[in-house]
């Protein structure tokens, strides 16, 4: 116990070692992610066809399979300064409750406004967008926390903020919205009946909750029919992946600081930019031969996309404007239950944890939203910190990883990402503690419709 003592209750790096470049685990992959293609040509995606869409850098980024590294620019640096570097926490209390002889840590990237790890790849956009000399950018936002943070990072720059935010989410979280707006975002609902795709949604789905595939939809109309304006998002692409990386390298050096190896590294999984920010050196030091680790993907068991999806190429949006990605999906169609982490309700998931998936270098599993909010309730009680119905997915997995350890004796030391706080979230919390809260499986057939529609690509 002697050594235990050494180890702090939160792991903090001091500012000169933070990271000052972002990790490319693509450059690392013995198979690269299969290439974004044209819908119309079936070709790969050309850096001239994305440029009307997204930021010129933020192009690059995306296209790049081969630079290890990329230096972060200076300002971004300093504005990581005012919430970074984040902590890494070791759970005794939750250790002490659960009479685990598991080591638990988990990563808190809540500590800023936006609440979640969202802010670390929305002021990297932001500032892509200001020095292009752009006006403004468009969006879309499940929960609400990537809606929050671009709205600060484009306040910090002086860009337009035109967010488009799932109906569900919209309606249950009045307060997120505000926040954006605080912070000079306009905020629609979505479907809505301001852009094209919407009506068109709107007329297919009457009454529909809406999903980030729509939402992705509208917002890219809305960047592509004004002038001095681009699409940014939060999840999925491999550009937003390289920007979370931060996590784990954070993470990484804040346990090798302490000599700990950890041998379970769980994350929450929806479009992939936490899992894919956290897991990046892992992972890289796997497919190096370097360590080994188990990575655990966690998805809601009424969406899962890795546990029941199918590789192969589809659309990134409902409105199947967006270029096409390989990945495991439901099918750009399926709308799922109008459950609690909104931020997980996506039908596909990011290129590289799908392959990365699909090369068996990490695994998946999916839970039910009831499972989900015990442990959170239970994490909220011993370690003081209200969990994001999102991150409380990893939650779940953790604690269920930790009692395998308390049947066997083994003590391992298990990882999570602790995304961000559930402070916005007490509809669903009021819910659960009502005993109104239900679980749903989407059945095969319910499935079917989604496979149906993708599309037919040799």
């Amino acid at each position: 116990m002697s050594t235990e003592k050494k180890i702090p209750y939160k792991i903090y790096l001091e500012e000169n070692e933070m990271p000052t470049q972002w990790y490319n685990v693509r450059a690392d992959m013995k198979n690269k992610p299969a290439p974004l293609l044209n819908p119309g040509t079936l070709k790969p995606m050309t850096f001239e066809e994305l440029q009307p869409v997204f930021c010129d850098e933020l192009v690059r980024q995306e296209l790049d399979n081969d630079t290890l590294y990329f230096d972060i620019p200076q300002e971004i640096q300093d504005f990581y300064k005012m919430y970074r570097p984040s902590p890494l926490v070791r759970a005794y209390f939750l250790e002490k409750a659960l009479g685990t002889p598991a080591k638990i840590y988990y990563k808190f990237e809540g500590n800023n406004t936006s609440g979640s790890h969202k802010l670390n790849s929305a002021i990297a956009q932001a500032y892509y967008a200001k020095k292009q000399g752009l006006t403004g950018v468009t969006t879309e936002t499940g929960a609400g926390q990537w809606g929050t943070a671009l709205s600060m990072a484009c306040s910090y720059f002086d860009l337009d903020c035109k967010v488009y935010m799932v109906k569900v989410s919209y309606e249950q979280k009045p307060f997120r919205r505000e926040v954006m707006r605080t912070y000079g975002a306009s905020v629609t609902p979505s479907p809505s009946e301001t852009t094209e795709v919407g009506r068109r949604i709107l007329a297919e789905h009457p009454g529909t909750s809406g999903s980030l595939g729509c939402a992705i939809s509208e917002a890219v109309e809305a960047a592509t029919s004004r002038s001095g304006y681009r699409y940014v998002l939060g999840s999925v692409l491999s550009q937003v992946l390289l920007h979370q990386s931060i996590i784990g390298l954070e993470t990484k050096a804040a346990l090798d600081k302490y000599d700990i190896k950890a041998d379970i590294v769980i994350g929450c999984a929806g479009g992939g930019s936490n899992l894919g920010g956290l897991i990046s050196p892992f992972v890289g030091e796997k497919i190096k031969g370097e360590a080994d680790y188990r990575i655990i993907a966690v998805e809601p068991a009424s969406c899962p996309s890795l546990t029941r999806g199918r590789y192969a190429y589809d659309f990134c949006d409902t409105g199947m404007i967006c270029p096409l990605a390989k990945m495991y999906t439901l099918g750009s169609g399926f709308i799922p239950s109008a459950n609690h982490a909104g931020g997980l309700r996506y039908h596909g998931m990011s290129s590289v944890v799908s392959q990365l998936y699909d090369d068996k270098l990490i695994e998946a599993v999916s839970v039910e939203q009831t499972e989900v909010f015990a442990a959170a309730e239970q994490f909220a009680r011993v370690e003081g910190i209200l969990p994001a119905p999102e991150s409380s997915h990893a939650i779940r997995v953790a604690i269920d990883e930790a009692l395998k350890c308390k049947e066997t004796g083994e003590e391992k030391t298990i990882v999570f990402g602790l995304t961000g706080t559930g402070y916005f979230d007490m509809v669903a919390y009021g819910k659960y503690n009502d005993g109104e809260m239900t679980d749903y499986i989407p059945t095969d057939s319910d499935l079917e419709p989604g496979f149906a529609g993708l599309p037919k690509i040799d």
